[in-house]
């Protein structure tokens, strides 16, 4: 097991989503609050999808999103669900917002 920390609150380690950037103590990546952040959600809003986290949590995760922009990125393509499984109802909720 390799675990190398990046931040104060984001690791890797080469067990948990095969090294992907985490949350330190959780599994929560930092692609998926990278991920609701790119879709409007407000910082203190995350928070209501993800209470296991703090704010301070939430904020370093979206710096170290921000400083690795282009390898945060391809772990959300790679991670996105195929066109056609969406439901529309939440295609057309991404439409409005």
């Amino acid at each position: 097991m390799v675990v190398e920390t990046s931040s104060r609150y984001i690791t890797r380690n080469s067990e948990i989503l095969s090294g992907e950037p985490i949350i330190t103590g959780v599994r929560t990546s930092v692609r998926a609050i990278a991920g609701l952040w790119r879709l409007g959600i407000m910082p203190e809003e995350i928070l209501s999808h993800l209470p296991h986290l703090t704010l301070a949590q939430v904020f370093d995760a979206l710096s170290f999103y921000l400083d690795h922009q282009t390898e945060i990125n391809e772990y959300i393509e790679r991670n996105q669900e195929p066109d056609e499984l969406v439901h529309p109802s939440v295609k057309a909720a991404l439409r409005r917002s």
